[in-house]
């Protein structure tokens, strides 16, 4: 397929959308951003917007800093305004912006195609995590510390899976390879300037509908049985498990602490507390969290407000960010950011950037970061294996067989 500009935002439960073609396009690589991506967004109210938002978006929100380096090299904004979107149900289409033309449908039908296609590609070399597993132990021993002295109360910790000098030869096939591991309702293929991202996040970050802006944060991870009756005892283990119940009910208040600020006094509320729901590769706890937004409400605003997730964060959400800084040894970049689109209408949909592969075809470079929440209850080596069972859900089905 001739290389084109392309989103695919994808629930998996038959619907989609489709966004291709060249199109405005906004790229910030540093300094302020929030302006002038609320201005790209102003000026082209008509049409629909994709694109990413890294985490180091922080910096600006809560004028933080990120000193290590960013080998991925993701910009802190990269929007585009596509030439056509096209509405996906169930292999049938419907074009929502652009022209249909000859040349249009033809670029729909060879992504449908791909779409259908069970064959896989694979990533031809094995990623490597950018920290030892001692290490790793150490680092959460060093954050318990701080959660004992008081300085936080939950924090999220990543590490990087990376690999050099890797050539994805077909980065949209990889992708759906991919989807059919994770089936997740916020996944997302973005293919803008050198990057491919192949999102598989079961997370939402930020959703508006009309008046109402609803957040769906994660905390609580296990994985899968191998049959139907061990699946019940995981879902029921997961369910009533204090530390997975303690992390989640700290990032609700978070998240309705960060909703509280741009919603219409009185307006937010927790609509799901330790919802249970079964992936592909994990259970997870899922909350959501509501409110009506005021009027003149941007989506800046939003950002301001709100980011990056708290999920992604922890508690207090500032001091937290200062000390994922200090232990982790690698910038996260687009990492435990978003991915989205808004409407001409107003209403937008961003993910939560975790479960993927993320490739810079110029730099050759690929990352897989993972992350978890730690606590003052916390076991290092539980912690240590949660991460592993989320690596090993993305990564074990994407290697060629040997």
């Amino acid at each position: 397929m001739q290389h084109t500009p392309t989103a695919y935002f994808n629930s998996n439960n038959g619907q989609a959308l489709l966004a291709f073609g060249s199109g405005p396009l906004l790229r910030i690589d540093a300094g302020p951003a929030l302006d002038t991506l609320q201005a790209f967004i102003d000026a082209h109210r008509d049409r629909y917007v994709f694109g990413g938002l890294s985490y180091d978006l922080k910096n600006e929100v809560e004028a933080l800093h990120s000193e290590h380096t960013h080998r991925l090299g993701f910009p802190l904004v990269l929007f585009w305004a596509p030439e056509y979107v096209v509405e996906v149900k169930d292999n049938a289409h419907v074009y929502l912006y652009g022209n249909q033309t000859i040349e249009s449908d033809a670029f729909v039908f060879d992504f449908l195609k791909k779409a259908a296609d069970e064959k896989n590609y694979p990533i031809p070399k094995r990623l490597a995590s950018s920290i030892n597993k001692e290490e790793y132990l150490s680092q959460i021993e060093s954050l318990k510390q701080h959660i004992q002295a008081g300085n936080i109360y939950e924090i999220n910790f990543c590490q990087e899976y990376f690999a050099e000098n890797v050539e994805l030869r077909d980065p949209l096939g990889s992708y759906f390879q991919l989807n059919r591991i994770t089936q997740a309702p916020y996944s997302m293929y973005l293919d803008l300037e050198e990057f491919r991202v192949l999102c598989g996040s079961p997370e939402n970050y930020i959703r508006k509908s009309g008046k109402i802006l609803r957040s769906s944060p994660i905390k609580g991870t296990h994985k899968r049985g191998n049959s139907p009756e061990e699946d019940e005892i995981f879902r029921e283990k997961l369910r009533n498990d204090e530390k997975e119940r303690s992390e989640n009910v700290m990032i609700v208040d978070l998240v309705r602490n960060d909703l509280s600020r741009i919603a219409t006094k009185g307006t937010v509320r927790v609509d799901e507390l330790f919802g249970i729901y079964t992936f592909e590769t994990v259970h997870q706890m899922i909350s959501t969290i509501s409110c009506e937004l005021q009027a003149s409400t941007t989506f800046t605003d939003v950002l301001r407000a709100s980011f990056p997730m708290g999920s992604m964060t922890g508690a207090p959400k500032i001091s937290a960010m200062l000390l994922s800084e200090e232990h982790e040894n690698f910038r996260r970049g687009l990492y435990s950011g978003s991915l989205g689109y808004i409407a001409p209408n107003g209403d937008f949909n961003f993910n939560v950037v975790i479960r993927s592969l993320l490739y810079n075809a110029k730099r050759r470079y690929i990352s897989c970061p993972v992350g978890g929440a730690i606590t003052i209850s916390s076991i290092p080596e539980n912690e240590y294996e949660e991460c592993q069972v989320k690596i090993r859900g993305i990564l074990d089905g994407m290697y060629e067989a040997t």
